[in-house]
C-alpha cells in the first residue's frame, strides 16, 4: 500500500521502539483504508491536520493565554495561538474565538460555567431525540448541576413537520419556564435549523441563545447551512466532523463581555494546559476550510447525503424526516423488519465494513442500547471522492446485509465489495489507491 512518506516513517520509528505499537496502529491504518467510513461524526483529515498533531508542540505547557501565559518559552505557541484564534474567527464570521477546549462537551461546560449558576434553568432537545449527552442528559454534567427543560419534535407521523423541531411547543416552553439559555444544534437531526426563529424565543424571555453546532460547522462555515451567527450569542462546536479537523473543540462569540467570561471558565475553570499541538492543527484545518474548494466539498457532503437516503428509501427502508438537509441521516429499520434492531444493523454491517452507529430514532420505543435504527453520514466517504454513483451502490450493500440476517456468506461477499469500492478511493494523502 502506498501512504504518505510521514506516516510510513512513524509506523518504522515504532516497529523499532515499540512493535506491538506499530502492529496496532498498522491495523487500524488498513481498517479505515478498507472500510466505508458512514459515521456521521467522523471523517478523514489530510495529511497535514494529522501531522502537525504528531510533532514537537507536544513538548511544551502553555497555560494561560497568548500574552499572558503561567510559563515561559511561549513565544511562538502565542503565535500559533493567535493564527489559530484569527482563522477561526474569519471563517465563522465573529469577533472572539477561544480554541483552547479540548472537546465540544467541555465547550459546552465552559460556557454553562460562564453564564450559569448551578441548579439554574435552560431549555434543549431531549438526547433521544437528537441532541448530546452535554444538552442535560441526567448523568452529564449539565443534567446533573443544572435543571434541564426539554422542548419537543412532532411525533405525529402524519403532520407535515412530523419528527422536525416543533417551533412553537418550544415557544410555549420557553415562556412557562424561562431559562437564562435556550441550546438549539444536534448530534442527530438531519434538518436544517432556523436560528433566527430560535433568537426571537430566547429574546422574549430574555435568554441567551447557545447554538452547539459539532455536526454542521464546516457546512455553516462554507455557507452551505445557514449560519448561527447573527443569532446565536453563543456558539460552540467541534472542530472534526464536517469540519474535517482535529479532535478538539471551539467557542465562537460577537459579545466582549461574553468573551471574557467563557475564557475565564475555559481556564482556569474547566482546563489547565492547552493542548497545543492540537491548536496548531485546527489552525491547519481552519485554513484548509477557508480555501473555496472546501465549500465545494460541502455541497457535496450534502448531495451525497441526500443520493443516499433516496437510495435507501427505493430499497424499501424509512428515512426519519422523509429525508436530509445535511450530512446525515437516521434510518428506521422497522420498516424493513418490524424485528430488526440498530444493534444488530451496526454489527452486521461492520463485519461487511460498512462502519456506522445505531441510533434512537424519534419516539423510538426500544431501548438505547437496541434502539430501532442507524445513524449515517457522508463526510467521510466524500473526502475519499465518492459520488452519488457510490451512494447508490453503499445503499446496495447495506441492503444485501441488512436482507440477509447477518448471515455469514452474504457478509463475506458484501466485504468483498467493500473492499472493492474502497480501493478505488484512496484516503487523504495517499499516492495511490489502496491495493487489495
Amino acid at each position: 500500500m502506498a501512504h504518505d512518506a510521514l506516516s510510513d516513517g512513524l509506523i518504522d520509528l515504532l516497529r523499532r521502539n515499540d512493535p506491538a505499537m506499530a502492529a496496532l496502529m498498522e491495523k487500524e491504518r488498513q481498517r479505515q483504508e478498507t472500510t466505508i467510513e458512514l459515521i456521521a461524526s467522523e471523517n478523514h483529515v489530510s495529511p497535514a491536520v494529522m501531522h502537525t498533531m504528531g510533532s514537537w508542540l507536544t513538548n511544551k505547557y502553555a497555560e494561560g493565554y497568548p500574552g499572558a501565559r503561567y510559563y515561559g518559552g511561549c513565544e511562538f505557541h502565542d503565535q500559533i495561538e493567535d493564527l489559530a484564534r484569527e482563522r477561526a474567527k474569519k471563517l465563522f464570521g465573529c469577533r472572539f474565538a477561544n480554541v483552547q477546549p479540548h472537546s465540544g462537551a467541555q465547550a459546552n461546560m465552559a460556557v454553562f460555567m460562564a453564564v450559569l449558576k448551578a441548579g439554574e434553568t435552560f431549555s434543549s432537545l431531549l438526547l433521544k431525540d437528537g441532541g448530546h449527552l452535554s444538552h442535560g442528559m441526567s448523568l452529564n454534567f449539565s443534567g446533573v448541576y443544572f435543571k434541564p427543560v426539554f422542548y419537543p419534535l412532532h411525533y405525529d407521523l402524519a403532520h407535515p413537520e412530523s419528527e422536525r423541531i416543533d417551533y412553537d411547543a418550544a415557544r410555549k416552553l420557553v415562556r412557562e419556564h424561562r431559562p437564562k439559555v435556550l441550546m438549539c444544534g444536534y448530534s442527530a437531526y438531519p434538518r436544517t435549523i432556523d436560528f433566527a426563529r430560535f433568537r426571537s424565543i430566547a429574546d422574549e424571555v430574555g435568554a441567551l441563545l447557545v447554538a452547539d453546532v459539532a455536526h454542521i460547522a464546516g457546512l455553516c462555515a462554507s455557507g452551505v447551512h445557514p449560519s448561527p451567527f447573527p443569532h446565536a450569542h453563543i456558539v460552540t462546536t467541534t472542530t472534526h466532523k464536517t469540519l474535517r479537523g482535529p479532535r478538539g473543540g471551539l467557542i465562537l462569540t460577537n459579545d466582549e463581555d461574553l468573551a471574557r467570561k467563557i475564557d475565564k471558565a475555559v481556564f482556569p475553570g474547566v482546563q489547565g494546559g492547552p493542548l497545543m499541538h492540537v491548536i496548531a492543527s485546527k489552525a491547519v484545518a481552519f485554513g484548509e476550510a477557508l480555501r473555496p474548494e472546501f465549500r465545494t466539498y460541502c455541497e457535496r457532503v450534502v448531495a451525497n447525503a441526500r443520493a443516499l437516503a433516496a437510495a435507501l428509501i427505493r430499497r424499501g427502508f424509512r428515512i426519519t424526516t422523509g429525508g436530509t438537509d445535511n450530512h446525515l441521516m437516521l434510518v428506521d429499520l422497522r420498516a424493513k423488519s418490524a424485528d430488526l434492531t440498530g444493534a444488530d444493523a451496526e454489527k452486521w454491517l461492520e463485519a461487511a465494513g460498512l462502519i456506522c452507529n445505531k441510533n434512537g430514532i424519534p419516539n423510538d420505543p426500544r431501548p438505547p442500547r437496541v434502539c430501532s435504527g442507524i445513524r449515517l453520514g457522508t463526510p467521510a466517504v466524500t473526502t475519499r471522492s465518492m459520488g452519488p454513483e457510490q451512494m447508490d451502490a453503499i445503499a446496495g450493500l447495506i441492503d444485501r446485509v441488512l436482507s440477509g440476517g447477518g448471515q455469514a456468506d452474504v457478509l463475506a461477499s458484501v466485504r468483498a465489495g467493500v473492499k472493492e469500492l474502497c480501493a478505488q478511493f484512496a484516503m487523504p494523502g495517499m499516492a495511490a489507491p489502496v491495493e487489495v
